[in-house]
C-alpha cells in the first residue's frame, strides 16, 4: 500500500495512470499525450511496473502498457475504511444539528 501511494505521489506517474485509465497505451502514445520525453516516460513506466501498477506487453516493435487492477482494489479497500469513519461522523453531526433545530 505504501509503495503504491509513494509511486502515485509523483505527478508525472499520476498523469500516466490517469491516461491509462482510459485503456492501454503505447509508450509513443503516452509521450505524445503528456508532452514528455521518451526516456522520462520510459523511466516512469519502469517504476510503475516495478510497483505492480502497470503491466506491459509487446506488440510488434511497441510496448503497450495497461493498468493492473489489484493495487487499485487494495487502495480502494484501504480508503473504504476512511469512508466509513467519515460517514459515521457525518451521521452524528446530522443527528446533533437536527436535535439543535428541534429545540429552537
Amino acid at each position: 500500500m505504501q509503495l503504491t501511494l509513494m509511486t502515485l505521489a509523483e505527478p508525472n506517474r499520476f498523469n500516466i495512470i490517469e491516461l491509462l485509465k482510459n485503456g492501454p497505451c503505447s509508450v509513443t502514445d503516452i509521450v505524445e499525450e503528456l508532452k514528455m520525453g521518451q526516456p522520462q516516460v520510459s523511466r516512469h513506466l519502469r517504476i510503475l511496473s516495478e510497483a505492480g501498477l502497470v503491466s506491459v506487453r509487446r506488440q510488434a516493435q511497441q510496448r503497450i502498457y495497461s493498468l493492473e487492477a489489484q493495487p487499485f482494489k487494495e487502495l480502494d479497500t484501504w480508503l473504504d475504511s476512511y469512508r466509513s469513519l467519515w460517514e459515521e461522523r457525518l451521521d452524528h453531526l446530522e443527528d446533533y444539528l437536527t436535535g439543535i433545530q428541534g429545540k429552537e
